[in-house]
C-alpha cells in the first residue's frame, strides 16, 4: 500500500552539533557522523556526499513511547581517544539502549550494534534518506529482507540481524513512523512504499539485541548485497579488523603530553584529520563532515568541500604530530590539482571539480609551504614533481600578488596580513625549490613585499587608535582602489553595509609572528593586539575567545535563530588556537587559550567552528562558550588545536619555517625594489635597485628630473615568468624624480608615471 502525504513536508539537513565522526581505513567509501546520540549524516562514495539525515530509535512499550534523541540522557565512549568506534549508552524510564557504530573496512557499509534492556520495551530504527545529496526526489520501499531507498545514482539497504519484524515506508510530516508515534502512540502503519519526495523508514525489531548493516551502492541490490555480506562475516570480525586499522595507525603518533585531557583531544584532533580524508581521492580532505546550521535547510554544499587552506592545515598538523605518509598524501593531492596556471581553486569536490569560483592568493601559497615543511623533515617523495608544483605556484603569486582577490575568510579583496605574510613566506621557502635566476627573484621579491606590509595594510593615529591608547594597528584588509587606507569594505552578511578600512580589525596580522616575519615584541604588533583584545575578545565559562573581525556577519542572529545570509559573528575556537601561539612565541602561557578550545569541544571531542558567546538561549541550546549552529566538526580548528598542542611541546610552530625565520630573524632592507602596476612606489631611496616590472615584456622609455635625459632600455627576464629593467643606485643618483612609460607589443601604454628619487646623505 503507497504511504499518504506525498511528497512530505520540505527536507533538511541534521543538526551540525556533532558527537563524533568515523571512518574504516580501508577500502570502504563510507563515513559516519554522530549526534545527540544517534547516527547523522552518512557520506558515501565520497567526503562530499552526504546520503541520509539520520538513523534514529524510538524505544516504546504500551502506553510510553520515545525518541532517544530528543530525550537526549547519553553517554559516548570510545576504546581510546584516537579510535572513532564509538559506543553510547542511552538511559530513559525504564529502558536502557546501548549502540555501537563502525564502518567496514571492506564494504561500503554502516553497522550498528545495539543492546536493549527494559520489560516490555521494543526498538524502532527511525531512517530518513537523503540520497543524491537531497531529501527530495527519494524513493523508499518496504521488502521482506529489509529497508530499501533510491534516488537518480545511489540508492541504500538497511538490514538487520536477527530481522524486522515489521516495518513501514512514508513521507516525512504525514505518513512517516515518528507521526505513526505522535499520533497513535504505536506503530499501527505497513506502508510498503513512498515514492519521489522526503521519505522515511522504520522497522520494529525482532530481538532486543542484534546488528544492523546499512548498506550503499548505485543500485538497491548492490546495497544490499554489501549490507548482507557484513552481516554474513559476523560484527565481531568485522570490528576486529576495524580497530586493527586504527590502532596501527595510531602507532604512529608522536603525541604526548602532561595534561591528560589535552593529550586526549590532541589525539582525537588526529583522528579527526584522518577521517576526513577520502578513500576514492586519497589525500582529498574536505573541510568539515557536517552541514552549518543543517537543520534549517536542504542544501547539502558548504562545507563538504576541498578548500586548499583547510587541507594544508591539516597535513601540517599530522605531520608535525609523526604521520608523515598522511601528509604526502595531501600534498599529491594538491599537486594533482593545482591548475595549469599554478593556481588551486577556491574550493572544490573531492575528485577534482571546482565548486565556489573564488581566488584566494593564501590558497596558492600554502601548498609551497607543506612541500618547504616536508622538505625539513625529509619526507618528500617525489621532489621532481613538488619542484614544478612550486615553480607554478609561486611564478602564480609573482604575477598576480601582492593583492588577493579574496581574503582568507572569502569575502573581501585587497592586501591582508595574513595573505601578504603567507605569500612572502612561500616565496623564500619555495625558492629552495628553484633554479638559480628563479630563486634569485623570489628571494628578492619576498623581501620587497616584507619590507611594505606595514606601508599596505598598517595605520596610524586614527580614531579608533586615539580611542584605545594605541600608536597604530594593522587592518584587517586594505581594499584596492586610490583610496587604500582610508578606502570603505563592503562588509559581508551585514546587508551591504560599508566600514572604513581602518575601522576594521582582525587577528590575521598574528601570523606575521607565527612566520618569522615581525617579532613578537615589535610595537606594531603590540599596539594592534591590544587593539584586538578589546574589540575582537569574548570571556566565556569555556575560555577566551575571539570573533574573526569588528561588524562580521558569518553567524545566527541575536534571538538564536540560523544564519540565513546575515547575521551576527560570533566567536571563532580556532583564533584562540592563534592567539595561544602568538603567546607562546611572546614568553605568555597558552595554556589558557588551549584549555579554551578543549572545553568548547562536543561530548565526543569535537571542536566546533563557532561558539555562542551572546545571553543563553536554552530553548535554541545555545549556551556561553559552547558550540553553535555553524559547522561541527572544522578541520581547521582541530589542525590548529593539535598545531598549538604540539608548539606547546617543541617550542615553535609548525608553519615556522627555518629558511624564512633565519632570513627575517632581524630587520632585512630590500635592496632591490620591485616596481609594478598593482603595488607601485610613489618614493624610493636613492641607494636601492629600482626593478620596473611586468608580465609582457616591454620597453622602458624613461628619463629625470622633469623628462630630462631620456633613453630607453629593452625589458628583460627577471624570472617567475616576469620581466622587467632594473634601474641601478647609480643611475639614480643626483636626480629628484624619475619618470618613465612603457612601449609593449601592441604600442605604448599610454601612461606616464612619476617616482620621487631621495637622496642619501651622501647622494
Amino acid at each position: 500500500m503507497e504511504a499518504f502525504g506525498a511528497p512530505g513536508i520540505p527536507p533538511t539537513w541534521a543538526s551540525s552539533d556533532k558527537d563524533l565522526v568515523g571512518a574504516a581505513l580501508g577500502t570502504s567509501r563510507v563515513w559516519f557522523t554522530l549526534g545527540h546520540g544517534i547516527l547523522n549524516e552518512v557520506f558515501w562514495p565520497s567526503t562530499g556526499q552526504p546520503q541520509i539525515r539520520d538513523l534514529g530509535f524510538i524505544v516504546a512499550r504500551e502506553g510510553n513511547w520515545y525518541e532517544v534523541k530528543r530525550v537526549q540522557r547519553y553517554t559516548l565512549s570510545t576504546p581510546a581517544p584516537e579510535v572513532p568506534l564509538p559506543r553510547v549508552q542511552h538511559q530513559g524510564e525504564g529502558y536502557t539502549l546501548e549502540l555501537e557504530f563502525l564502518a567496514d573496512p571492506s564494504r561500503d557499509v554502516v553497522l550498528v550494534r545495539y543492546w536493549r534492556e527494559g520489560a516490555g520495551f521494543r526498538l524502532y530504527p527511525l531512517l530518513a534518506p537523503h540520497l543524491g545529496g537531497s531529501g527530495y526526489g527519494n524513493t523508499a520501499w518496504v521488502e521482506d529482507s529489509g529497508l530499501f531507498a533510491q534516488a537518480p545514482g545511489a540508492a541504500l539497504a538497511l538490514l538487520a540481524e536477527p530481522g524486522f519484524a515489521r516495518a513501514s515506508a512514508g513521507f516525512v510530516g504525514f505518513s512517516d513512523g515518528w507521526q505513526d508515534f505522535h499520533q497513535n502512540g504505536a506503530m499501527t502503519w505497513g506502508f510498503r512504499r513512498a515514492a519521489g519526495g522526503n521519505v522515511a523508514l522504520m522497522g520494529e525489531l525482532l530481538a532486543p539485541e542484534g546488528v544492523l548493516a546499512l548498506g550503499f551502492a548505485p543500485t538497491p541490490e548492490g546495497a544490499h548485497t554489501l549490507a548482507r555480506s557484513s552481516l554474513c562475516e559476523g560484527y565481531g570480525v568485522v570490528r576486529a579488523r576495524y580497530l586493527e586499522g586504527w590502532e596501527a595507525w595510531a602507532r604512529g603518533l608522536q603525541i604526548e603530553g602532561e595534561h591528560p585531557q589535552l593529550t586526549a583531544l590532541a589525539r582525537t584532533s588526529a583522528m579527526v584529520l584522518r577521517v576526513h580524508e577520502d578513500t576514492t581521492y586519497p589525500g582529498a580532505v574536505v573541510a568539515s563532515l557536517s552541514t552549518p546550521w543543517g537543520a534549517s535547510h536542504d542544501d547539502p554544499g558548504g562545507y563538504h568541500l576541498v578548500w586548499p587552506r583547510d587541507a594544508v592545515e591539516a597535513g601540517l598538523a599530522l605531520l608535525e604530530a609523526g604521520q608523515v605518509e598522511d601528509a604526502r598524501r595531501m600534498l599529491t593531492y594538491l599537486v594533482a590539482t593545482q591548475r595549469p596556471d599554478g593556481s588551486w581553486p577556491q574550493n572544490f569536490y573531492p575528485d577534482g571539480r571546482p565548486y565556489w569560483t573564488g581566488l584566494q592568493l593564501d590558497e596558492v601559497a600554502l601548498p609551497v609551504l607543506l612541500a618547504s615543511r616536508l622538505a625539513e623533515e625529509g619526507g618528500l617523495s617525489e621532489e621532481a614533481l613538488a619542484r614544478q608544483m612550486v615553480h607554478r605556484a609561486l611564478g602564480f603569486i609573482a604575477q598576480n600578488g601582492p593583492y588577493s582577490p579574496q581574503d582568507r575568510w572569502e569575502e573581501n579583496a585587497g592586501a591582508n596580513p595574513f595573505t601578504l605574510g603567507v605569500q612572502v613566506a612561500a616565496l623564500v621557502a619555495g625558492a629552495a625549490f628553484l633554479e638559480e635566476l628563479h630563486q634569485s627573484y623570489a628571494l628578492s621579491l619576498a623581501d620587497a613585499w616584507n619590507a611594505r606590509i606595514e606601508e599596505w595594510t598598517f595605520v596610524e593615529n586614527t580614531p579608533l587608535d586615539q580611542q584605545h591608547g594605541v600608536g597604530g594597528h594593522y587592518v584587517r584588509i586594505r581594499p584596492p582602489g586610490a583610496m587604500g587606507l582610508r578606502g570603505r569594505v563592503l562588509v559581508h552578511n551585514r546587508q551591504g553595509e560599508q566600514v572604513e578600512a581602518e575601522e576594521l580589525v582582525s587577528l590575521d596580522f598574528l601570523y606575521l609572528v607565527r612566520l618569522g616575519l615581525r617579532s613578537p615584541h615589535d610595537p606594531r604588533i603590540r599596539d594592534t593586539l591590544r587593539l584586538a583584545e578589546a574589540l575582537l575578545r569574548v570571556e566565556t565559562p569555556s575560555g577566551p575567545f575571539y570573533h574573526r573581525y569588528n561588524h562580521d556577519g558569518y553567524g545566527e542572529h541575536p534571538d538564536g535563530r540560523p544564519f540565513d545570509g546575515a547575521g551576527v559573528g560570533r566567536a571563532w575556537p580556532l583564533l584562540s588556537g592563534e592567539r595561544g601561539h602568538y603567546a607562546l612565541l611572546a614568553g605568555e602561557d597558552p595554556l589558557p587559550y588551549l584549555w579554551a578550545m578543549a572545553r568548547a569541544a562536543s561530548l565526543g571531542g569535537l571542536i566546533p567552528e563557532q561558539v555562542w558567546d551572546g545571553p543563553p538561549l536554552p530553548k535554541r541550546g545555545l549556551f556561553p562558550g559552547r558550540p553553535t549552529g555553524s559547522a561541527m566538526p572544522l578541520v581547521w580548528a582541530h589542525a590548529e588545536y593539535l598545531k598549538l598542542y604540539l608548539a606547546l611541546q617543541k617550542g615553535h610552530p609548525s608553519e615556522q619555517l627555518r629558511s624564512v625565520a633565519e632570513r627575517y630573524r632581524s630587520p632585512r632592507p630590500p635592496t632591490v625594489l620591485h616596481w609594478r602596476t598593482e603595488a607601485p612606489y610613489g618614493e624610493i631611496p636613492s641607494d636601492r635597485s629600482l626593478l620596473i616590472e611586468d608580465a609582457q615584456p616591454f620597453t622602458l622609455h624613461f628619463g629625470f628630473d622633469g623628462w630630462q635625459q631620456v633613453e630607453e632600455q629593452e625589458a628583460h627576464e627577471v624570472g617567475l615568468g616576469r620581466f622587467g629593467v632594473r634601474l641601478e643606485p647609480a643611475l639614480l643618483q643626483g636626480h629628484r624624480s624619475l619618470e618613465f612609460t612603457r612601449r609593449f607589443e601592441g604600442g605604448w601604454e599610454g601612461q606616464d608615471y612619476r617616482v620621487e628619487i631621495l637622496q642619501n646623505e651622501n647622494g
